[in-house]
């Protein structure tokens, strides 16, 4: 385990440097941010000045050697528009989508596991094919248009739900949160389930196709001919290799909701790093749009490891030794 832990570190750097490398090189070849948001009665000699005083004066390679010995030291410069560290407006910004797609993989679970395993365990009622048919919404219908339908229905025509912002929020170890109020439940709830959508689908399909495979296993039939309980043989025999590829699937998934919930925090104002991202590349704000996306390399390949440790946990074939890639 260690060493599969260690090859994996070395491979993130390597990711994380050639990451380094395509968006850096990459942001600076799109315009030049200082004519975005500088003052339009600024001269010649002021546009100059802030060049300098941002260090885009320099060439690309130079900025970039600059970037990556900042990087060495934790620093990942100082957003453009805000001036202030770019990884602060992160991590300001973070709990808030953080809480958004824990609030949609909850219900992913929560919902697509029961109905799944419905739709499994009786694949010819009329229940199971309509749960079957509603799972095609999630992969049919795009976020957005899923997004402004409910806004138009709960909000606009019924009342019921507030359609934009974060609601009220309380302090928990000095994180903002506001699935425990009321109000943060209830400005919660659309957004949450708008990005749960894709996620519920896939969760429903592989839980009824695993469960379809997985009854007809041999040892699914020793364990009925040994006298096993079916309640048993549901929760535990089949369960276990059905969250195999659930784990692996969410986990991606989870770590993707993360990193692109951009359309559904834009689409319900919610103040995450999504939308923040929109904000910075629509002014150009390259440390803050670079910083943003190293984070997000970062997370998803401690995602992967996190994984890959419970894929071996819930399979004991599976070995994170030597032979692990």
């Amino acid at each position: 385990m260690a060493e599969f832990i260690l090859r994996r570190i070395l491979q993130a750097i390597l990711v994380l440097f050639a990451m380094t490398v395509l968006v850096f090189f990459g942001i600076h070849v799109i315009g030049n941010p200082v004519d975005l948001f500088a003052s339009s009665e600024c001269t010649k000699a002021c546009l100059d000045a802030i060049m300098v005083n941002l260090g885009l004066d320099r060439p690309v390679w130079q900025q970039y050697l600059i970037f990556l010995g900042n990087l060495a030291e934790g620093d990942l410069g100082r957003s453009f528009t805000h001036g202030v560290p770019a990884m602060s407006l992160i991590w300001e910004r973070f709990p808030a989508t953080l809480e958004l797609a824990v609030a949609a993989l909850v219900l992913a679970v929560g919902v697509g596991l029961p109905a799944g395993f419905y739709a499994g365990l009786r694949p010819d009622s009329w229940i199971s094919k309509t749960i079957m048919g509603l799972s095609m919404i999630g992969f049919s219908v795009p976020i957005f248009w899923i997004g402004l339908i409910m806004i138009l229905t709960f909000s606009v025509y019924l009342g019921w739900l507030p359609a934009i912002g974060r609601g009220d929020l309380v302090t928990v170890f000095g994180v903002r949160v506001s699935f425990l109020t009321l109000d943060g439940l209830r400005h919660l709830a659309m957004p949450a389930f708008t990005l749960s959508l894709l996620m519920m689908s896939m969760v429903i399909r592989l839980t009824r196709a695993g469960l379809r495979e997985v009854m007809t296993s041999d040892y699914i039939r020793f364990a009925r001919a040994n006298g096993v309980p079916e309640y048993r043989i549901l929760g535990w025999h089949a369960m276990k290799n059905l969250l195999i590829p659930i784990v692996t699937v969410l986990g991606m998934e989870f770590g993707g909701v993360i990193a692109f919930a951009v359309v559904t925090e834009s689409i319900f104002s919610w103040p995450g790093v999504g939308k923040m991202l929109i904000d910075a590349i629509s002014v150009l704000d390259r440390p803050l749009i670079v910083a943003y996306l190293i984070f997000v390399v970062t997370m998803f390949v401690l995602l992967n490891l996190v994984i890959d440790i419970l894929y071996s946990l819930l399979d004991p074939r599976v070995r994170l030794g030597a032979g692990a890639v």
